[in-house]
């Protein structure tokens, strides 16, 4: 067999790897080559694998990372450019790709555990909007990031929903309205990342932080994150009724019980996750 049949035989590298570290999911993201593009499959596998997460104990928090110099540069435009050949010029498919990339972000919010974003480089359009819809993000100094479709006649309407409800309407409308990439340091000062890391660092710091949460109570975290994004969205009297029952429903939880007893005792809690 010649090497180059040899090379051919080679089945071809997953869209998505999935590692532990510990109790820590960590998601890679693997077209490096199409600098990790959100196409299709990638968006099926990242979604599935989401899914998957949901339920599983074992896992406490998600890291979502990438292979290569570019965390991801949105969808995949030559996938979607090839059905415009479609008998409607690729409507329907154009559609079912913008709903299923919104039902994966969506997923990423609604998941009982918390997900860190880990961007070692470029985040733009959808790439920007999957950094937006993590919980947390670490940015390497080198990373930027950017909402672009304005310079190709395309404007960033799904990214632009969870862009806005990460940062200050001005400057997210400075970034939807120019595409002009903003930095790491910038991006962290208007509110879309937590921190920026040395190069090369912002994987472990990603772990690191997501590590941090694992060790609370997986009941309490589960209950806090939804409460978060559901009182985002109430008036603020609407907000404080519904943040109250969620108060009191903690309080009747094991784990509250146990926390409150070894805030008092001075001792570690023994977390049941319930």
């Amino acid at each position: 067999m010649t090497s180059r049949t040899a090379r051919a035989a080679e089945p071809p590298s997953p869209n998505l790897l999935r590692e532990m570290q510990g109790s820590i999911a960590v998601l890679t993201l693997n077209r490096p080559s199409a600098r990790n593009s959100l196409s299709e499959g990638l968006i099926a596998e990242l979604h599935a694998a989401l899914n998957d997460i949901s339920d599983d104990a074992s896992v406490r928090a998600v890291v979502i990372a990438a292979n290569g110099s570019t965390f991801s540069a949105g969808h995949d435009m030559k996938e979607l450019t090839a059905r415009r050949t479609d008998a409607d010029g690729g409507r329907a498919y154009f559609a079912e790709i913008m709903n299923a990339c919104s039902a994966m972000m969506q997923a990423i919010v609604h998941l009982p555990k918390p997900v860190v974003a880990a961007v070692q480089g470029v985040a733009t359009a959808a790439g920007c909007q999957l950094v937006a819809s993590c919980d947390l993000a670490v940015a390497s100094e080198a990373a930027t990031f950017a909402t672009p479709g304005v310079d190709i006649g395309l404007f960033c309407s799904t990214p632009m929903v969870a862009l806005s409800r990460n940062i200050p309407r001005k400057q997210a409308m400075e970034m939807l309205l120019t595409g002009e990439p903003v930095s790491a340091t910038t991006a962290r000062d208007i509110g879309l990342v937590n921190r920026v890391v040395d190069a090369g660092g912002e994987r472990d710091a990603a772990i690191a932080l997501a590590k941090k949460v694992a060790l609370k109570s997986a009941y309490t975290v589960k209950l806090g994150k939804a409460a978060f994004y559901r009182q985002a969205e109430m008036s603020l009297a609407d907000a404080y009724r519904y943040a109250a029952g969620v108060m009191a429903e903690n309080m009747m939880a094991c784990d509250a019980e146990e926390g409150i007893s070894a805030f008092i005792e001075k001792r570690d809690p023994k977390w049941q996750d319930r």
